[in-house]
């Protein structure tokens, strides 16, 4: 068997691999280093790998594609659905970072961490900063797939009520209150944390709107650790500068690199990472375990992990 490997992978994958697999790199710009044209599978590496359209000019009996990310929203191209191929995505290596960092987010807000540092940056000793606890406040986390239910778990040990909603709701370990469709705007008014962490689809797409962020309480804040468009960056600033909403950190946006100008740079309300909440030191490892596994199953004619319904969206 025969694998398009993205050169930015050959040092992690390639001393795994069986040794019947043939190996074909490509690199950012869509050269190979062999003949492609019978090549199976394709392990492509995040954003800067070439497009469906080339990929499969050079590699055109490609039978599986596996890629890195999460969301898929990018990657849905007309090629890609033309073509009768398994796609795989790597949903769940990232769920661990991606929640510590909304724990992180959550405690930065509680307690009042940013006076602190303020402080301590104009050499003053100030003891009693405002400040609140995890413990007994509402989150609700809209989209509790494997990230939100990694979310969520982390959340029940600090002790907060844990509410969520996905496309078909069940009960789930830890979260009080699971919904779906649209149900999770009843509870906004109660909520005092909200995460944003579903995938981009035509139907999530601007979902959560200005009739959601006027639902909210003064005290509430949001974090966004999804896509930018799923949410209306336009009423969510104004309600950040008018301080209808506490805060609310933001780790994507509908344009990124997010422009200089952006009016969210200077909000003292607002927490700016520059999508990088996926990103750690054992992200890259469990996403090439991912794929080793899915490899295995592949070459054994087994159900693959993690595959991704074109239809839905992710």
């Amino acid at each position: 068997m025969k694998l398009l490997l993205a050169t930015e992978l050959v040092d992690d994958v390639e001393p795994r691999l069986p040794a019947d697999i043939q190996v074909v790199h490509i690199d950012p710009e869509g050269a190979v280093d062999s003949d492609a044209s019978d090549a199976e599978a394709y392990f492509r590496w995040w954003s800067a790998q070439p497009g469906f359209d080339q990929v499969f000019r050079i590699a055109p009996r490609l039978r599986w594609v596996h890629t890195p990310s999460a969301g898929v929203e990018h990657l849905l191209t007309p090629e890609l659905y033309e073509r009768d191929v398994l796609f795989t995505n790597g949903a769940g290596t990232h769920a661990i970072s991606i929640a510590e960092f909304v724990l992180t987010f959550m405690l930065y807000h509680a307690t009042n961490f940013a006076a602190f540092r303020a402080a301590q940056d104009e050499h003053r000793w100030s003891p009693h900063m405002p400040r609140q606890e995890l413990m007994d406040a509402t989150l609700l986390i809209i989209g509790l797939g494997g990230i939100g239910r990694a979310i969520a778990e982390r959340a029940a040990a600090f002790g907060m009520h844990i509410w969520g909603s996905r496309r078909t709701p069940h009960p789930m370990p830890g979260v009080e209150h699971v919904v779906g469709a649209d149900e999770w705007r009843a509870l906004l008014p109660n909520a005092d944390y909200v995460v944003l962490v579903t995938p981009l689809t035509p139907e999530t797409r601007g979902m959560f709107d200005e009739a959601a962020i006027r639902a909210l309480r003064p005290t509430a804040y949001v974090i966004n650790v999804a896509r930018g468009a799923v949410l209306d960056e336009a009423a969510l600033l104004s309600a950040l500068q008018e301080g209808r909403i506490a805060g609310a950190a933001l780790d994507t946006f509908t344009t990124e690199p997010l422009p200089p100008d952006s009016p969210f740079w200077s909000l003292p309300n607002v927490v700016i990472t520059p999508h990088t909440t996926a990103l750690s030191s054992h992200m890259r490892l469990r996403m090439v375990d991912l794929f080793l596994d899915n490899l295995n199953r592949y070459m054994q004619r087994r159900p693959l992990r993690n595959v991704v319904d074109k239809a839905a969206g992710y």
